[in-house]
């Protein structure tokens, strides 16, 4: 395949819904992680984690499916904790690093968590 990295991602986030209607059926979902070298890198989530049938769901469902709408060579890989299945060091993606969506998640709750304690002040 001669696309770029970003340009894949583009394509697999756009299709991702359409490929998704399957995994959500069983109570999953599929978060697109990266790209790197123009391989899919995805986790399965929800009831999908961790299932027995997560490699069989990755590669004829949602591999199968993304060869049909961008290109018939694309390989999905599941990072699914195995080594072999491990996300790399550099990946293009369009996520925040999960310590900042900590980081920003944690100051939402004590934003809320204050909210709280000043409406319910004389209650408390």
């Amino acid at each position: 395949m001669h696309f770029e990295d970003e340009d894949i991602y583009e394509a697999v986030k756009h299709h991702l819904p359409t490929v998704n209607e399957y995994v959500e059926s069983h109570g999953g979902a599929i978060r697109l992680l990266g790209i790197d070298n123009g391989k899919v890198y995805i986790e399965l989530t929800g009831a999908c984690h961790g299932c027995s049938m997560s490699l069989m769901t990755t590669k004829m469902v949602v591999q199968k499916k993304l060869r049909e709408l961008i290109h018939p060579e694309l390989v999905v890989v599941n990072v699914d904790g195995t080594p072999e299945n491990a996300l790399p060091e550099n990946y293009y993606t369009q996520e925040e690093p999960e310590a900042e969506k900590e980081v920003e998640e944690v100051s939402v709750w004590d934003k809320m968590k204050n909210i709280f304690i000043k409406e319910n002040k004389d209650a408390l």
